[in-house]
């Protein structure tokens, strides 16, 4: 399983504009290209899961995650907000880079927590936050995942 067969350059952006965690997971959520209702499903339920604790895992980087009922398989998005913004992160400091995971309640690959897992350890290398700061195209960041991420 290598992490960038998850993501698709259309559900890439490097240039989130929102400045507050609510509108940021809003912005994230329309990467995935649902329709309106399921778009409003899918917020309820990341700032629900939010609420039991901020999924800022540290160095600039968040890691939003739920399970749905809206999503027919694994999906996957990356947003990045180069000033950064509060999110709540455990280290107390804004977040810059967005990884979006999204599960159906039951899902026959069972790759959700594998995923979560290989996202978290590609964003703990010391290069990788450097590096996601200096791409300027949707491409450089699969080329990273391709490179970094196995």
């Amino acid at each position: 399983m290598k992490l960038r067969d998850f993501f698709t350059a259309d559900a890439v952006n490097l240039n989130l504009q929102s400045d507050s965690k609510d509108d940021l997971l809003k912005e994230l959520v329309s990467l995935l290209k649902l329709d309106d209702k399921s778009e409003s499903i899918l917020f309820k339920t990341l700032k629900r899961r939010e609420n039991l604790g901020s999924t800022g895992i540290g160095k600039g980087i968040a890691i939003p995650h739920c399970r749905s009922l809206v999503a027919n398989r694994l999906r996957l998005a990356y947003g990045r907000k180069p000033r950064g913004v509060d999110f709540n992160a455990i280290d107390g400091q804004p977040v810059h880079h967005f990884f979006l995971i999204v599960a159906p309640p039951l899902e026959v690959s069972n790759q959700y927590l594998p995923v979560l897992g290989k996202i978290a350890q590609f964003a703990k290398d010391p290069e990788v936050p450097g590096r996601l700061l200096e791409i300027d195209t949707p491409a450089q960041f699969l080329a990273l995942l391709d490179s970094k991420a196995g």
